[in-house]
């Protein structure tokens, strides 16, 4: 397996040439980060990445985690790695500061989730979790519980975990049986089991808090009836300190495709006398205070797919360069080449390339999005931003995680028969990417939150102000000089007119045809992850021909316009494919019976 080095580069051009530093920077709290604290902090994430993080990949893979007597015991070296990402600080990077967190804004926290993830996805899921568990406490908990839990969680600590799935309910949360039964104290007993809980208990921090959905004697049936509980693997002392185990355990390990390292738990609550839990705002309403760690969490989950792409492709690229094999098209003599010199290799790795720089500038212009709908004083712009957000979400979990799994696809392709061989790396990388589409919500179900809540819902009304901004970049591109962006605008224009007519057809049909939409869902969500892709690299393209002219870094930019032509001509045509296909609607999709499958 190779070595990982973050693309610091690249990180930076993103944050401060596409997502819009600037604008961070005038944010009340953001005052002081400039591009100095920008490049200091990522150099040092990279080497936490390259150093700590990375060398434990393979190592972790195939060790796995262990359920003991004692809990759950992380791979060899987990441990001690945690302990270094914490006594650094990381945990807190983008946590507000009257919870001892650094403050810094999300676009530079999702920076170095990035590399975390390209380095060791299965470390990094532990707190990517802890992150959702504390904006959840943070937004809903009251004073008594934010004080308890979140400096501890911000520190790192204590990690978090969110428990939703049951055996019986799978995605559909109505579903959920586990029982909370009030206390005379105040508290609650919990009683139920929840499956496929990631880092659901191990020997990394001192204290586990779990968040889980749970219903109440007298809850409404569905959705309505869902309440969210803190429930901590160890319970509190007067004084804040850890007192007795909690009734809550792991009773097995998931034996999974991928992420090995991580382990993914059964729990079960309330095998003796009931977990004891603490009710996170009102009951009944627990569903939508969970979404809000929901959100946090697919935008880290659609980083992921960035990340494992970025890793595939550094490996597929070193293998490249090293493996000697055929000589060039239509020699038939002289010295064999590196198979980087082969067209079809070359293909394999521009689509790699490229695609990862549009999926990295989509997540990171979310995260930019999210720092000014959580800061900027106009109330206006906050709605405007968050909305943006809204919209950007799902695309960017659904799409990023399907082009995750394509590329390190690829990534395996590249290196030809030994990429299926475990011993070079390229296969862990598949099997990690895997789960990806799957957890915090099915691409299925990031399509149907982009048709309906996002795009029916308001009458389209986002996805136009969007659709306004890539054309607002179209007509940069056609008053800029020279053929490259000639070329970018042109499909980019296009594009976005295939876009245009999906998103007024989803408009337009979800009230008398829902079946249909939902049939053509899943091809709504990738044909806006292309567009969306191909119009942060235009936006690249339009600033690496300003630098080119201005004479800076010339191989640097040169590469940045080029792939983005690549990106153009080669992948951004997918839209007007994907475009016809919705446009279709969905009776063939849904005119098989049941028995004619």
């Amino acid at each position: 397996m190779s070595t990982y080095i973050a693309p610091t580069r690249d990180m930076r051009f993103v944050i401060e040439d596409l997502a819009g530093l600037e604008r961070i920077t005038a944010l009340p709290g953001c005052g002081e980060v400039g591009p100095e604290l920008v490049e200091a902090v990522l150099e040092e994430a990279a080497k936490l990445a390259a150093e700590v993080l990375a060398p434990l990949n393979k190592s972790g893979d195939q060790e796995g985690a262990k359920l003991t007597e004692a809990g759950v015991v992380a791979a060899a070296g987990f441990r001690a790695a945690y302990r270094a990402f914490v006594d650094g600080g990381w945990n807190g990077l983008a946590c507000a500061g009257e919870f001892d967190g650094q403050g810094l804004p999300e676009l530079l926290g999702t920076a170095a989730h990035e590399m975390w993830n390209s380095a060791n996805m299965a470390f990094a899921l532990c707190p990517m979790l802890t992150q959702g568990a504390i904006e959840a406490i943070a937004h809903h908990g009251s004073d008594t519980q934010q004080a308890a839990y979140l400096p501890k969680m911000v520190s790192g600590e204590w990690t978090g975990t969110m428990n939703l799935t049951e055996p019986q309910a799978g995605s559909d949360l109505s579903a959920v049986r586990t029982r909370a039964l009030a206390q005379p104290d105040g508290s609650y007993r919990l009683h139920g089991q929840k499956i496929f809980i990631t880092w659901g208990d191990h020997d990394l921090a001192d204290n586990t808090v779990h968040l889980v959905l749970a219903r109440t004697p007298d809850a409404p049936e569905g959705v309505k009836g869902i309440s969210l509980f803190i429930v901590p693997k160890f319970l509190l002392n007067a004084d804040g300190s850890l007192g007795a185990r909690n009734d809550v355990r792991c009773v097995s390990i998931e034996h999974k495709m991928g992420i090995h390292a991580s382990p993914t738990c059964v729990l079960a609550f309330g095998d003796q006398d009931g977990a004891v839990g603490y009710l996170v705002g009102e009951e009944n309403k627990g569903l939508g205070y969970m979404f809000t760690m929901m959100n946090e969490a697919r935008l880290k989950v659609g980083l992921q797919g960035v990340a494992i792409g970025e890793r595939a492709y550094q490996q597929a690229l070193g293998y490249a360069r090293d493996r000697i094999q055929g000589r060039p098209a239509g020699a038939r003599s002289g010295d064999r080449v590196a198979i980087i010199h082969h067209p079809d290799v070359r293909r394999m790795l521009l689509s790699m390339k490229s695609q990862v720089e549009a999926m990295r500038a989509l997540a990171y212009a979310a995260a930019a999005a999210m720092d000014v709908a959580k800061r900027a004083p106009d109330a206006g712009e906050r709605q405007a931003a968050q909305a943006h957000v809204d919209l950007l979400i799902p695309i960017v979990k659904g799409w990023c995680t399907e082009l995750g799994q394509e590329l390190t696809s690829l990534g395996v392709q590249v290196h030809g028969g030994m990429g299926f061989i475990e011993e070079t790396g390229a296969c862990q990388h598949l099997r990690d990417a895997r789960i990806t589409t799957i957890y915090e919500g099915t691409t299925g179900i990031q399509a149907a939150d982009l048709v309906g809540r996002k795009l029916a819902a308001d009458g389209g009304a986002a996805m136009t102000a969007l659709i306004g901004e890539i054309r607002a970049t179209v007509a940069e591109l056609e008053g800029a000089p020279g053929d490259d962006l000639a070329v970018i605008g042109e499909e980019l224009s296009e594009a976005a007119a295939a876009l245009e007519r999906a998103a007024r057809w989803v408009v337009e049909h979800y009230g008398d045809d829902l079946d249909a939409v939902l049939a053509q869902s899943a091809n709504v969500l990738m044909l806006a992850g292309y567009v969306c892709g191909g119009w942060q690299m235009a936006r690249a393209a339009l600033v690496a021909n300003r630098k080119l002219m201005a004479g800076q870094e010339p191989v640097f930019f040169e590469a940045k316009l080029l792939t983005a032509r690549f990106y153009a001509e080669q992948v951004l045509p997918k839209a007007g494919a994907l475009a016809k296909a919705i446009l279709r609607g969905g009776r063939s999709t849904l005119a098989l019976a049941p028995e004619q499958f």
